[in-house]
């Protein structure tokens, strides 16, 4: 028995477990890998989710680890995509291997108290209107996990899409690559980046102590899960250049396609999907890790407060709302990359319209803002016309009767916050039937002072606020309601919240 069980322990499904823990939620993962692989799948953390994890205090150790470039990745066009000028307090695209990034959310999800089990393969799942049943297999034989809910965060290839029944339409690949972790006998003989020959082109990425090379795979086999060999590599490699470069000492070998497919429901009564198992798509753009923790994050909150019972019903729905959208343009701009990036003449000219639009400083902020994410803006209740409802607040520096702090910091309990910045009491017993779920602080913020107050969901997006020029005071109780539920009128809960 346990409240929510989460199937997969890549990047979606610990940080999903740390802020299941966060909120006092039981939680179980199982992953059927005993072990975390020897490979790594990327070396790249975006500005969006660096701003989210920094929510969570997460963000600092990552950054102090990795290396920053200031500037998105992006494919197809020549041109490179500042950061700088982007609305993100991570103004930088971090380099640092996924493995790593899975360490720390693991670190943290089990100091949360998680259960996490390796070597535990989930073969299948029922559910009924109160629970689902999940049967798991182990070397030691099987065993049965009922949850109130699960989600599957366990890939494209997702068993519990598969069991629960939900559809994956979308678009076959029709382009494959080769992609192998090796060594060059010679590393002079091919140098970082783009080679092109008679043959095609090869991509080189640099890694400590080995290359990333990626070369098209002209002839896939029928069965596409043929494992790649190093001589498949290395034909294709020798083919593209039209000359021998020795490779050698391969770490991991792989075959991927163009295919972009997304899941039809996010949530299905009691079984939900993130990250991979909800969306794939071809990995122009560095995206697929990044995309896979922000449905994490905008998840963990809301199934927390259903399963603790304050959430109305349409809290968990808004997941799908919102998620399957940015999924959405996730596949969108995945896709326009790689039309960009083949050899036609046809998009001549889009390719050069967007490069001359890329160049101009509010075109290239457009560009990053869309590609990583940043420009995500959810739809709020009540909605109202200011550029910081439904975005991710800015962590604004802000002065407390306890010091100075940062946003981001009141935000590391996974609560609602209500922030008033006028100093007075209207807010504060306004909102005090909502005291269990949603913090109050009075505070000072130097930067805005045209800022009055905001109310902030758990995950740091903008739910309402009120400012000298937009009087939006008649709508916190609706926000507050929407998202957090109805008011407690009780005097234990407003003696919480002065308290």
């Amino acid at each position: 028995m346990t409240d929510a069980l989460i199937v997969g322990a890549g990047p979606a499904g610990l940080l999903l477990a740390g802020e299941l823990r966060l909120a006092g939620v039981d939680t179980v993962v199982v992953e059927r890998h005993a072990q975390r692989p020897g490979f790594c799948r990327g070396f790249n953390l975006n500005a969006r989710a660096l701003d989210l994890l920094a929510r969570r205090g997460l963000a600092e150790r990552l950054v102090g680890e990795g290396w920053q470039v200031p500037h998105a990745a992006f494919s197809g066009l020549p041109v490179t995509l500042t950061l700088a000028g982007a609305h993100t307090d991570h103004p930088y695209s971090l380099g640092i291997p996924q493995t790593r990034v899975e360490e720390i959310l693991e670190e943290h999800a089990l100091g949360r108290g998680a259960d996490i089990r390796r070597g535990h393969e989930l073969l299948a799942l029922e559910q009924d209107s109160e629970s689902v049943t999940a049967t798991v297999t182990t070397g030691d034989g099987e065993y049965h996990v009922r949850a109130a809910y699960l989600v599957g965060c366990d890939g494209g290839r997702s068993t519990v899409r598969k069991q629960a029944g939900i559809g994956f339409p979308g678009t076959e690949a029709t382009r494959f690559s080769l992609l192998g972790d090796v060594e060059l006998a010679a590393p002079e003989a091919l140098p970082f980046g783009v080679t092109t020959g008679p043959g095609g082109a090869v991509f080189v990425i640099p890694r400590p102590g080995y290359v990333r090379i990626i070369a098209s795979d002209r002839q896939p086999p029928a069965d596409k899960d043929t494992p790649v060999t190093l001589s498949l590599l290395q034909t294709a490699v020798d083919d593209a250049l039209g000359r021998h470069v020795e490779l050698r000492a391969a770490r991991w070998l792989t075959r991927f396609g163009n295919a972009a497919r997304q899941a039809a429901e996010y949530v299905r009564g009691r079984v939900i999907l993130a990250g991979d198992a909800a969306h794939i798509h071809p990995p122009a753009g560095a995206i697929g890790v990044n995309a896979a923790l922000d449905d994490a994050f905008n998840l963990g909150w809301k199934l927390a407060a259903t399963i603790r019972g304050t959430a109305p019903a349409h809290v968990l729905d808004s997941y799908h709302a919102e998620r399957h959208t940015a999924g959405a343009h996730v596949l969108a701009n995945t896709q326009a990359q790689v039309l960009l990036g083949e050899a036609n003449d046809r998009l001549g000219p889009l390719t050069d319209l967007l490069t001359r639009v890329a160049g101009h400083p509010a075109g290239n902020r457009a560009f990053v803002e869309t590609i990583t994410g940043l420009d995500t803006r959810y739809q709020m209740c009540p909605d109202a016309n200011h550029p910081w409802l439904g975005r991710l607040a800015p962590d604004l520096a802000l002065t407390t009767g306890d010091g100075c702090t940062r946003l981001a910091e009141l935000l590391a309990s996974g609560r609602g916050l209500l922030l008033d910045l006028t100093g007075g009491s209207a807010i504060r017993d306004s909102a005090a039937g909502w005291a269990d779920r949603v913090d109050l602080v009075t505070a000072a913020c130097p930067d805005h002072p045209e800022l009055h107050a905001i109310l902030l969901r758990p995950d740091g997006h903008t739910a309402w606020l009120r400012t000298a020029g937009h009087g939006y005071a008649d709508g916190l109780h609706p926000a507050l309601q929407h998202w957090f539920g109805p008011a407690r009128s009780d005097a234990a809960s407003a003696e919480t919240f002065q308290t």
